[in-house]
C-alpha cells in the first residue's frame, strides 16, 4: 500500500488532480484550432500572432454564485459553457473572434468527477466557437474554499482587424438599438435569485418555479447563451455602432460604456415581455423595476446599435441565424446614460 504523504495528510492529493488532468487531455485536445502551436502540459500555452494589422482583445471572468446552484442541484457540465460563452461575449462586442481560452478552477478537495463534467462543457463551448482551450490551472487548497465548492474562472483572447474594432464612438442620435435574447439569468444575479427562491420562498432545487412551469435548479442552470454566430454573420453584412453584453450592472452600467458623451441609449420597455423567471422574482421579491434592470438582463443578452438605415437588414439577418431580434429602444441627445421608459 502507497504511504499517504505529508501533503495529502493536510488535505491536497497530488496524484488525484494529475490522473484527472490526464484523463481530460483528449477531451481537450478536441478544441484544437487554426494557430495553435502545441497542446497543454507545458508551463504556458502558444499560439501563432495574428498579424500586425490585428488588434488582440482579452477579458476574464467568472460566474458568480451560480456556482453554488450547480453544488445543490450536483450538475456541473453546464457551468462550463457559461463561462466560455461570457466571454466570448465580452470581447465579441469588439468586433473580435476568439483565439484561445484558458481556465482556472479551485476546490478545497480536488473531486475528479466534478472537474471533468466541469472540462466537458468549457470544451464543448470552445469546440461551438473555434476556439482552442490552451492550458489553466488546476487548485486544491483546504481551508481557502468551503468544503463541496469551488472556484470557476476564464480568461479568453480574440483577434479584429484594427479598422474593424468596435468602439461605439460612432454613435449618434437618431441610431436604433437591436435587442437578441437571453437563455435566463445567464451568469449574473444569482445572489439576489437564490436569496428569493431558496430562502425567503424556501424552495427546492427540484420544485416547479410558479408561473415559470421549470424546476427552480434547471431555470437557474439555463446556458449563457453565445451571441458569436449570429453577430458574426451581421458583421459580414451590416455596419455595427456598438454592441453591450448585458451582465452585472444590467442596462444602466453596461450600455453608457459604448456610449459618447453626448447622447443617451432609450430602451422602451414595452417592446419586449421579460422571461417568466424575471417575473417571478421581481414580484416574490418585491424588487422595484429600476433595480430588477440593474441587476438583471430581463431577457434581453446583447444589445447592438445600427444606423436606421441598416436596421431591416440587420433583422434579417439575424432571425435567418435563429435569432428573435427586435428593436427596443434608440439612441437620442443626452448625457450618456441608458434610460428606461414605459
Amino acid at each position: 500500500m502507497k504511504k499517504k504523504s505529508a501533503y495529502f495528510k493536510a488535505g491536497v492529493d497530488i496524484d488525484n488532480k494529475m490522473a484527472a488532468l490526464r484523463a481530460v487531455k483528449k477531451m481537450v485536445k478536441s478544441t484544437v484550432a487554426p494557430g495553435q502551436i502545441c497542446g497543454i502540459g507545458s508551463f504556458g500555452g502558444m499560439f501563432a500572432s495574428p498579424g500586425r494589422n490585428a488588434a488582440l482583445i482579452a477579458s476574464t471572468d467568472g460566474v458568480g454564485t451560480k456556482l453554488k446552484v450547480a453544488v445543490m442541484t450536483g450538475r456541473h457540465d453546464t457551468l462550463g459553457e457559461d463561462i466560455v460563452n461570457h466571454c466570448v461575449n465580452d470581447i465579441l462586442v469588439h468586433g473580435a473572434k476568439p483565439l484561445f481560452f484558458l481556465d482556472y478552477f479551485a476546490a478545497a478537495k480536488f473531486d475528479a468527477k466534478l472537474f471533468k463534467q466541469v472540462m466537458a462543457g468549457i470544451c464543448r463551448a470552445c469546440r461551438k466557437s473555434g476556439c482552442a482551450l490552451l492550458g489553466g490551472e488546476t487548485a486544491e487548497m483546504p481551508g481557502l474554499y468551503p468544503k463541496g465548492e469551488y472556484d470557476l474562472v476564464g480568461t479568453i483572447v480574440g483577434a479584429v482587424e484594427r479598422k474593424k474594432i468596435i468602439t461605439g464612438r460612432n454613435i449618434r442620435s437618431g441610431d436604433l438599438i437591436i435587442g437578441m435574447p437571453s437563455s435566463g439569468l445567464h451568469t449574473n444575479g444569482f445572489s439576489l435569485a437564490r436569496k428569493i427562491i431558496f430562502e425567503q420562498e424556501g424552495l427546492k432545487p427540484d420544485d416547479v418555479l410558479p408561473g415559470v412551469g421549470r424546476k427552480a435548479g434547471e431555470a437557474l442552470l439555463a446556458v449563457h447563451r453565445s451571441y458569436l454566430r449570429p453577430v458574426c454573420a451581421l458583421m459580414n453584412r451590416v455596419k455595427i455602432k456598438g454592441m453591450a453584453h448585458i451582465t452585472g450592472g444590467g442596462f444602466q452600467d453596461n450600455v453608457p460604456r459604448i456610449l459618447p458623451d453626448d447622447v443617451d441609449a432609450v430602451f422602451d420597455l414595452s417592446s419586449w415581455t421579460p422571461l417568466p423567471i424575471f417575473r417571478f422574482l421581481q414580484e416574490r421579491g418585491k424588487v422595484d423595476r429600476e433595480e430588477m434592470y440593474r441587476v438583471f438582463n430581463m431577457g434581453m443578452g446583447m444589445v447592438i446599435v445600427i444606423a436606421p438605415s441598416e436596421f431591416s437588414a440587420a433583422i434579417k439577418i439575424l432571425r435567418r441565424s435563429g435569432v428573435r431580434a427586435l428593436k427596443i429602444g434608440w439612441i437620442e441627445k443626452g448625457r450618456k446614460t441608458a434610460r428606461l421608459i414605459n
